[in-house]
């Protein structure tokens, strides 16, 4: 569009002179922004990613052009690794909360929205607050026992995943709703055999050997950390361990443990761990671990954190607890931001990268994506070659996108036609991966603080000789 706006004129002028300047750079691509010129805004902000990679400014920016251009996956890897920071600023993870709501992560939009409010209540977005069904909630405590109905006497009230629970003193291990029985196995997930051999190995053969392991002293349990990009399969692959071993499954997220009053976090997280003791064999997945337990090094203000990290490796260590037939599985898109202490054995002394999947595992992907759908002998295999780098959840995507297009087809021609090899290459070529931006900066990491190896198996992904 014609830039006619005396403010965008005047930077455009000052950045001629000094190209390299970052927060004039960064002011131009926001007033760009407020101007509506969306896509010479994500110019900007990409040239100051280039001369500073860290910028935070420039990342929640350019999330906003991609938010503001309908590229919800894009700008979700951008503000998972900004809502993953513990010093984040409210207003940031406010901007966090809505991109995760655009892209129906709604457990997490609500817990990052809640972290923005305890950081920062001047931030409140009531715009925001409507859509997570967020209303006023006073604790009870807080007002005059008679004002209380008669059944809430003597009960505590709290909110979980958007809904208010009642509780009673002892019955925290009503908090969460039962394990749930996965329907799935490895079968169901494509490739990933290095993965699926690493948890065979730490759980799934403790589970059907018990008694020759308890003949080494071996008991059935553990944890293992699954680390990667977005969207490749990590919550998956932990619901088909539970599948494969008959187990329970638990899948917890940030707003089924955290809490704006001090301790209740804790207690919360316990309950977890209380319910999962109970109906062993069960498998509890803790998603986005790295917001839970951060690095103690990175916490700058207050105590909470630290209490509530110390409370999950006490956990994890089972103390005053059994965790026999207890398995613990947790993913992160940040591992780098998860406390070291988490990685000690008997902790989380697994870490497995779950890269983006390969030729093989993007042909099964595409091959389970299309089952059930009306297709012409489409050929997986030359598809799946042209997407490198594709996550799971990108090659899902690209068949979405494809099923949109034929439904438009038909609608106007009133016969369904069969989705074709041509459709799903066309579909590709609208989309990119969103598993690059993730990893350029697990590059870094694995290139320059690197020193357990822990990230080896990133640089052999990203064909890199130290």
């Amino acid at each position: 569009m014609p830039d006619n706006n005396a403010t965008i004129t005047a930077l455009r002028e000052a950045l001629g002179i000094s190209p390299d300047n970052v927060p004039l750079r960064c002011h131009l691509g926001e007033t760009l922004l407020a101007d509506n010129d969306i896509e010479s805004a994500e110019t900007e902000f990409r040239k100051v990613l280039g001369f500073d990679p860290r910028s935070d400014r420039a990342k929640l920016g350019l999330s906003r052009a991609y938010g503001a251009q309908g590229k919800n996956s894009a700008a979700l890897v951008i503000v998972e690794d900004l809502a993953a920071a513990p010093d984040a600023p409210g207003a940031v993870l406010v901007t966090c909360a809505e991109v995760f709501l655009k892209n129906n992560l709604r457990d997490d939009a609500l817990a990052t929205y809640r972290r923005a409010l305890d950081r920062d209540p001047g931030v409140a977005d009531t715009v925001l607050a409507a859509r997570l069904g967020i209303t006023p909630e006073t604790r009870p405590g807080d007002v005059p026992e008679e004002d209380l109905g008669e059944e809430e006497e003597g009960r505590d009230s709290f909110i979980i995943g958007g809904r208010r629970r009642q509780s009673t003193e002892g019955d925290d291990e009503d908090m969460f709703t039962e394990a749930e029985r996965p329907d799935i196995d490895f079968a169901a997930v494509g490739g990933m055999e290095d993965v699926k051999d690493e948890i065979r190995l730490k759980i799934i053969l403790p589970m059907s050997n018990q008694e020759l392991y308890a003949t080494y002293g071996k008991k059935a349990g553990g944890g293992i950390l699954l680390y990667g990009p977005p969207g490749c399969g990590k919550t998956h692959i932990a619901r088909a361990t539970a599948g494969e071993v008959k187990a329970g499954f638990m899948s917890i997220g940030l707003n089924d443990v955290l809490d704006m009053w001090i301790g209740r976090s804790e207690e919360k997280l316990h309950a977890v761990f209380e319910q999962a003791r109970n109906n062993t064999p069960c498998v509890l997945f803790f998603d986005e671990v790295d917001a839970l337990g951060a690095s103690r090094s990175d916490i700058r203000s207050g105590t909470g954190g630290r209490h509530l990290i110390n409370q999950f490796l006490a956990e994890l260590d089972g103390v005053d607890s059994n965790n026999e037939g207890v398995l613990i599985l947790a993913a992160t898109n940040a591992p780098w931001h998860v406390d070291s202490a988490f990685r000690r054995p008997g902790r989380f002394d697994r870490v497995i990268f779950v890269p983006p999947p390969d030729g093989l595992a993007r042909e099964e992907i595409l091959g389970l994506q299309l089952h059930g759908k009306p297709a012409d002998d489409v050929d997986c295999k030359k598809i799946a070659r042209k997407l490198t780098d594709f996550s799971g959840a990108d090659i899902a995507a690209i068949v979405d996108v494809t099923v949109e297009d034929k439904l438009r087809e038909a609608m106007q021609s009133g016969v369904p036609v069969p989705i074709t090899t041509a459709d799903l290459l066309k579909a590709s070529g609208k989309l990119k991966p969103t598993t690059r931006d993730w990893l350029a900066s697990a590059r870094n990491y694995a290139l320059y603080s690197n020193e357990s190896g822990l990230y080896d198996d990133v640089l052999s992904y990203l064909k890199i000789r130290k």
